[in-house]
């Protein structure tokens, strides 16, 4: 019990490295994708200077996995959006909907590339926001950046919106989708931007018009509403709600060990309320909340709803002032 405890109250470095692996790798998969481009040409010697050093860069980190760069690294492309890991096909359940809207039929292999996303958010919840989203890593410093010009004197908005707000948006784009036969979420949708973007900086030199879209919804989360994207606006944040409504992996309170400090609120992004047992669907399981209880009070448990609220921790003062009155 000790030990699993000690895990779970470091589980979100883990997640912070889990974030950054993510990001780093898309930020190597166009430099594989140039590798391969120049290793199909055949014409090592033509390439200019800086091309060469990543050619050489990527032969030295490819080597020991590959003897044929130019076929075997198909098996490794994509974003976050939809990719191949490892000749596995993932994709996004997002992805998966437009795609469906945008043509009125299902395409069933792209569609059962999402069954496995899917059953991990049945299961875990929005963890796909808290733990993959690559754009999560940068929204958290954009959070840490917040925090800094609040305690600076600068203003920084907390405005609080409609929560479902998000969901208009995932039928609207839904909608969209429909009726003009593209696929509408891949335009604002953060994972599938920062990705795309990415790709565009390296591959191609250059950023497209979702590099300013992105800027918007840090701005959006530092002049509007903290993290005010993905609580009020992502449509992705919507759907993976939706999907992890009766997920069986959950955060949850031990009173007996509670005090009271209010710490898991105050740490909480997404502005729920940990202290009084209210994490409900929009819970990311991200275990910030776990790492910063004193007292490991919170902890992971496998149950299909949030408990109702248990008073205040024993360990507080309004606990031991009501049994003091009794």
């Amino acid at each position: 019990m000790i030990v699993a405890s000690v895990i779970q109250h470091h589980l979100n470095k883990l997640r912070w490295l889990v974030l950054s692996g993510v990001f780093a790798l898309l930020v190597l998969l166009p430099f594989l994708y140039l590798y391969q481009t120049y290793e199909a040409a055949h014409a090592y010697d033509l390439l200019p200077p800086t091309e060469k050093a990543i050619s050489d860069s990527m032969e030295w980190l490819t080597k020991p996995f590959t003897r044929d760069p130019e076929n075997d690294l198909n098996s490794f492309k994509g974003t976050t959006w939809s990719g191949t890991l490892y000749g596995l096909k993932l994709s996004d359940p997002l992805a998966v909907i437009g795609q469906v809207a945008a043509t009125l039929s299902v395409y069933w292999p792209f569609a059962l590339t999402a069954l496995i996303p899917v059953l991990l958010t049945l299961l875990l919840g929005r963890f796909y926001c808290g733990w993959i989203c690559p754009a999560t890593l940068l929204y958290e410093l954009n959070d840490n950046l917040g925090t800094w010009l609040r305690k600076a004197g600068l203003p920084v908005s907390q405005r609080r919106l409609n929560r479902r707000l998000k969901y208009l948006v995932l039928v609207v784009g839904v909608l969209l989708s429909a009726i003009t036969g593209s696929v509408v979420f891949a335009s604002i949708y953060p994972p599938a931007l920062v990705g795309r973007e990415i790709y565009y900086a390296i591959a191609v030199s250059g950023f497209g018009a979702g590099a300013v879209f992105f800027i918007l919804t840090l701005l959006f989360d530092l002049m509007v509403a903290r993290r005010g994207f993905c609580r009020y606006v992502c449509p992705g944040g919507a759907l993976y709600s939706l999907l992890g409504r009766f997920r069986l992996v959950r955060i949850q309170r031990k009173v007996e060990t509670c005090n009271d400090c209010a710490k898991c609120n105050v740490v909480c992004q997404f502005d729920l309320d940990p202290l009084h047992d209210d994490f409900g669907q929009e819970c990311n399981n991200c275990t910030a909340c776990i790492a910063v209880c004193p007292t490991d009070a919170l902890s992971f448990k496998l149950t299909i709803k949030d408990q109702t609220f248990q008073g205040p921790g024993h360990l507080g003062h309004l606990y031991r002032k009501q049994q003091g009155a009794s």
